[in-house]
């Protein structure tokens, strides 16, 4: 008896897993405020817009820039203050844009706490114009992780579940904690699981290579990339899963950005690009978009 294999392939190719491809860079971060950018997000109400913070001894200001890293402004956020600001995530709750800023850089681990900032999104410019002013906190979480200090420079929020996942650095396996996105009192990063970020095939000798410097969660919660100095890491979760599910497996390896110190990590609103920015000043912004 024949049989057709047709439909069966149409079917497969339907659900196939996206793979990203690093594309040329876009552009890079022009505005000289920009200076050691180490936090990324992609605007949730037009995915035309990044938004970027700076590494410690910065100021309290998001910067705002095209996608092409042409600048469009910056607000500073009041009663903030930049003590390690190490990440950036952006989320939609309640139907309103949010952005988290996450100061939790602790090189020495010897934090007794560390912030997370939530703020509106501020509202966008009009084209030619330039954002500037002050934006209000909506909320803080100042919160300590369940098994002591940790360096953490990967931040993402996961808006369906309400959650916050973090991940942090400088140990041989990084642990993966989780907290509230609307914690009560004296809120404790709980740690769901350790997971693995390690370069396959050659890399070069950078220190920290296989350490997560920077981590972002789609849209439609299905997917988390997280960012080292060597490249990016995809961890795809289905519906029925948990984070920690997600984590304990092996990532897909997208490959290399090709960027000095990269730290910052986000994805496109659709969740068919990622984008990422180095530390260093005037960043080329590496991108990934899905292909067939």
């Amino acid at each position: 008896m024949r049989i057709t294999l047709i439909p069966f392939l149409a079917a497969a190719a339907l659900h196939a897993e996206p793979v990203f491809r690093l594309q040329p860079h876009p552009g890079k971060l022009s505005a000289p405020e920009i200076t050691e950018a180490s936090g990324l997000a992609v605007s949730p109400t037009d995915g035309g817009f990044l938004w970027i913070v700076n590494d410690s001894g910065g100021t309290n200001e998001i910067h705002l820039a095209a996608t092409d890293g042409t600048p469009r402004g910056s607000v500073s956020v009041e009663g903030a203050t930049n003590n390690d600001w190490e990440d950036l995530a952006s989320f939609t709750l309640n139907g309103k844009p949010h952005l988290l800023i996450a100061d939790t850089g602790d090189n020495g681990s010897i934090r007794k706490s560390c912030t997370l900032y939530i703020v509106r999104e501020p509202s966008l410019p009009a084209e030619g114009d330039i954002l500037s002013g002050k934006t209000p906190i909506a909320w803080k979480i100042d919160f300590t992780f369940e098994d002591g200090p940790r360096d953490c420079e990967a931040v993402a929020v996961d808006a369906l579940s309400k959650t916050i996942v973090l991940i942090n650095k400088r140990t041989d396996i990084p642990g993966v904690y989780e907290l509230p996105l609307r914690p009560g009192e004296s809120p404790v990063a709980r740690k769901i699981c350790t997971t693995e970020t390690k370069a396959t095939g050659f890399t070069l000798p950078i220190g920290f290579r296989n350490q997560p410097s920077g981590m972002d969660i789609s849209a439609d919660g299905r997917m988390a990339a997280v960012l080292t100095y060597h490249g990016v890491f995809l961890f795809k979760r289905s519906a029925m899963e948990q984070w920690a599910d997600a984590f304990s497996r092996k990532p897909a390896d997208i490959g290399p950005h090709g960027l000095m110190q990269a730290e910052s990590v986000a994805f496109s609103r659709d969740g068919k690009g990622i984008y990422a920015i180095s530390e260093k000043a005037d960043s080329p912004i590496a991108c990934f978009i899905t292909v067939p």
